[in-house]
């Protein structure tokens, strides 16, 4: 089987990661592997499951697609399937189940926009991503700030102990920012060499609150110390009720060493750490499995 196919299934269950919105529904040598991608690909009220079977062969040969709803009839279905197929195969060889959504976002938002009016407003959504670390800031913010502008998001970071995203836009844009972040080579690894960010965690995704609107700038980066401030920037932000949501998951994440989390913020000392120093930021590190040979023991000698 591919290595590209699986790595494009593990980047997909990363951007698609709502509940029941992703499914590996198969997978082996011989038969490749069958994603299944639920997606409201015509509105929110209209759910549509996507079926793609993956051949070995896959990327050098397009997907085998299918499409089901309870919303649309069987000539609609059979109509995006078709579309889908024809899309595919002006495509490279290259993954592209991802592109092929966002394809199918793209085409049939315009549609709803034409029948709709001008007066149609697209749904906005909010979402808090945890990166694991950043070794090289400017590269990792230039790329941020870059894709905030190319995809229209409202994108703020905030650096501390744990690191965290916050998105706003229209959900493809959001979508395509995850796959951005899983796809692109944005930061560095300890030796220097550019590598993927495969840590993001989506924390939560959730329609946009009229409380919301208009309350953060379109790109911006703010530093923190301890938890406290992190809930006061939320405050700051009108967000302490989406904090208070993600606080539980901040607890089951192990806060990333100092020394180990950003370069380029204090000092311009080398971002390293070892497996000990990550251990030594918990409370409990793990017990050695190299226990002490027992002590020997002498049977009591008569008087």
């Amino acid at each position: 089987m591919c290595e590209v196919a699986l790595e494009e299934v593990s980047v997909l269950s990363s951007i698609y990661c709502g509940e029941g919105e992703f499914q590996l529904l198969g997978q082996s040598a011989q038969d490749g592997l069958l994603v299944k991608i639920n997606s409201t690909v015509l509105g929110a009220d209209r759910d549509t499951s996507l079926l793609f079977h993956l051949h070995p062969r896959y990327p050098s040969c397009p997907p085998y697609i299918s499409v089901s709803s309870t919303a649309l009839s069987r000539t609609q279905c059979h109509d995006i399937r078709q579309k889908l197929l024809d899309q595919a195969a002006t495509l490279p060889a290259e993954p592209m189940v991802h592109k092929l959504v966002e394809w199918l976002q793209q085409c049939e938002e315009v549609k709803e926009e034409q029948s709709t009016g001008e007066d149609g407003v697209k749904e906005r959504w909010t979402a808090v991503l945890s990166l694991d670390h950043i070794r090289s800031r400017s590269r990792y913010m230039g790329l941020l700030e870059r894709w905030s502008q190319q995809l229209q998001l409202t994108v703020i970071v905030l650096v501390g102990r744990h690191i965290l995203v916050i998105l706003q836009g229209t959900k493809p844009c959001i979508k395509e920012f995850y796959h951005l972040l899983k796809t692109v080579k944005v930061d560095v690894d300890s030796s220097g060499k550019k590598c993927k960010e495969r840590m993001m965690k989506v924390l939560i995704e959730t329609p946009l609150s009229c409380s919301y609107e208009h309350s953060l700038q379109r790109f911006e980066v703010k530093d923190y110390k301890m938890l406290p401030e992190l809930s006061a920037a939320f405050q700051e932000l009108h967000m302490a009720e989406l904090y208070d949501q993600i606080l539980p998951s901040l607890d089951h994440i192990i806060p990333v060493p100092k020394k180990q989390r950003i370069t380029g913020l204090n000092d311009n000392r080398p971002d390293l750490c070892s497996k000990e120093d990550l251990w030594a930021s918990r409370a409990d590190p793990p017990q050695s499995h190299n226990k002490p040979p027992p002590r020997p023991t002498t049977e009591p000698t008569g008087l």
